[in-house]
């Protein structure tokens, strides 16, 4: 009996170590990044405070992350009138970075596609490098859930889940 509750123990304090106090729950204002845009312009993660924010880690070489990309598009444009805004944060490292702005232009996306070369952003929200990961950000900055992989139909819940933040009963 003693040696499980030992063995317990260790692995909580394991778990405390690896995540950190709170590390799912990290604020953006804690951990905002400053990324180019396709277009060369700079983006900071804290111009969007007070709106509901998706980031999207995603790459070219992921075919998941172009499955679900046009479902992102269509989210955005049916929520950036009442403060929501998508932030895909593209992963695509030197050797396939010159990819990124072609597709975004081939699934037509209206909001910002940022390039993360140096792994700033995925650093912080995305340590693993899963493609695709989306964070999901309320008005008041706090992480209001996470999502790992796509696979169809998972963009039904994702709106649902933007909609409850935009709404207020989330």
């Amino acid at each position: 009996m003693t040696s499980s509750i030992t063995t317990s123990r260790l692995v909580n304090l394991a778990l405390i170590a690896a995540l950190g106090c709170g590390g799912a729950q990290r604020s953006p204002g804690g951990s905002d990044f400053a990324l180019a845009d396709t277009e060369g312009r700079t983006v900071r993660l804290s111009d969007h405070r007070g709106q509901v924010v998706l980031l999207n880690f995603w790459a070219t070489w992921c075919v998941p992350c172009a499955a679900e990309l046009p479902h992102l598009q269509r989210i955005y444009e049916q929520y950036k009138d009442r403060g929501f805004v998508v932030l895909a944060v593209s992963m695509d490292g030197p050797e396939s970075v010159a990819n990124v702005a072609p597709q975004a232009r081939r699934h037509g996306l209206t909001f910002p596609v940022l390039l993360d070369e140096d792994t700033r952003a995925v650093g912080a929200y995305n340590p693993k490098r899963s493609a695709p990961f989306t964070v999901l950000i309320g008005r008041d900055g706090s992480i209001a859930g996470t999502r790992e992989g796509y696979s169809a139909g998972d963009e039904r819940a994702m709106e649902a889940e933007v909609q409850a933040l935009l709404d207020g009963t989330r």
